[in-house]
């Protein structure tokens, strides 16, 4: 994992984004926030798992799936499997280490 800082890679409204093997930053102070971390962390465990291409399709497939189904962004960003697995496993600093091969299938919901 790499972490670059840019203000202008990450989207308005974002504190980070993983692009495998880059986790980006909106700014410096960020590298201390563990959860933050851990959740970008969790990204790059699902984009190795899918081997990277494929996260991206199916991430962009369910983001217009989700968009559809709720009419509204910010709650289809929020119920895309992969962010659902993130923020729900954000805070357990030690999930990595417990974490089943492919474990957001089961957060899959339609």
């Amino acid at each position: 994992m790499v972490i670059l800082i840019s203000k202008y890679l990450v989207p308005n409204g974002y504190m980070g984004m993983t692009v495998f093997p880059f986790l980006l930053l909106k700014s410096k102070t960020l590298k201390e926030n563990r959860v933050l971390i851990n959740h970008e962390k969790i990204h790059l465990k699902q984009q190795l798992e899918l081997l990277i291409i494929p996260f991206f399709v199916i991430y962009v497939l369910e983001f217009y799936i989700r968009l559809l189904q709720y009419k509204n962004r910010k709650m289809a960003y929020r119920n895309i499997s992969f962010e659902r697995e993130a923020f729900e496993n954000e805070k357990d600093l030690n999930y990595l280490k417990k974490r089943p091969f492919w474990n957001f299938i089961g957060y899959y919901s339609f």
